[in-house]
């Protein structure tokens, strides 16, 4: 496995790679890997050639500057995982290799940015735009891989490269979880152990309300969510929606949307956990 901190070395490694008629897959990433990320560089690796896989964490995506130097960085052990997954390269370059001059561009992504994470963390989906779309130049991926737990992400940089038409796979793997439900994040290991036991509880109430839906309305799943998370300190729930899987426009009736989807967004103390849960047609 290579570690490659330069824009032009990685294109002229990955030149090779392409002359000799390989196939390249591409998992970004923005490093303190964890299961979840080792299945995408799995997925990636059983179908292409070569595995990159970038860990670089994103400055124009936080509109919070203290989650942004809280975000855990550990390039050294992630390198000790990726190459144990039979990672090829990894991209690890530094701000200024990115961003040489500030990136003035913005996106207009549609309706799949506006609402949840789009509302509440205003910009943050211009700077995954920003950033995605530029690695996505480096590496000239035939695919890439992403994760399900990241639902609203993957929309929009679905729409970002149907807009700029860039000839790149998206492939979608499901969320993984701990053992006790919780969806695997980065940002898991900032939780206090009493927080940890009680961060189940967001994946569990969400299963359950599936089976709520049942003869209900789209409200009031969205309210029996909250209100359950909500009396269980130190949860508290930013935002609880159910869209449409494709345009992410809020429902207020299942019959709208031929895949809904509930998106939520939990603080845990002063740790920010997303989830999701898809609502099939009869469980309603």
């Amino acid at each position: 496995m290579k570690v490659i901190r330069e824009i032009q070395a990685l294109r002229e490694a990955l030149a090779r790679e392409r002359q000799a008629g390989k196939r390249i897959g591409f998992v970004p990433t923005m490093g303190a890997l964890h299961d979840g990320h080792r299945s995408l560089v799995k997925r990636c690796r059983t179908e292409n050639d070569v595995c990159v896989v970038s860990i670089f964490v994103n400055p124009t995506q936080f509109n919070d500057r203290r989650d942004l130097e809280a975000y855990p960085r550990t390039l050294e052990k992630d390198c000790e995982l990726l190459s144990a997954d039979g990672c090829d390269y990894v991209f690890a370059p530094s701000e200024v290799e990115m961003y040489p001059e500030p990136d003035t561009r913005v996106f207009d992504l549609g309706t799949v940015a506006c609402g949840m994470e789009g509302a509440f963390r205003p910009g943050h989906f211009n700077g995954v735009a920003q950033i995605v779309s530029r690695l996505f130049e480096a590496v000239e991926p035939d695919s890439a891989c992403f994760g399900e737990k990241d639902f609203q992400q993957v929309a929009v940089v679905r729409e970002m490269v149907r807009q700029l038409g860039l000839p790149v796979q998206i492939v979608v793997c499901p969320t993984l979880r701990e053992p006790d439900g919780l969806a695997m994040s980065s940002r898991n290991v900032r939780l206090t152990p009493e927080q940890r036991q009680t961060a189940p509880l967001i994946a569990a109430t969400l299963k359950e309300s599936r089976t709520f839906a049942a003869g209900k309305s789209v409200r009031e799943v969205i309210d029996r969510v909250v209100n359950t998370l909500n009396q269980s300190p130190p949860l508290r729930v930013e935002y609880f929606e159910i869209v449409d899987g494709t345009t992410l426009l809020p429902l207020r009736q299942w019959d709208e949307s031929a895949e809904p989807v509930g998106c939520i967004a939990v603080y845990c103390g002063e740790v920010r956990l997303i989830d999701n849960v898809k609502y099939e047609r009869e469980a309603r």
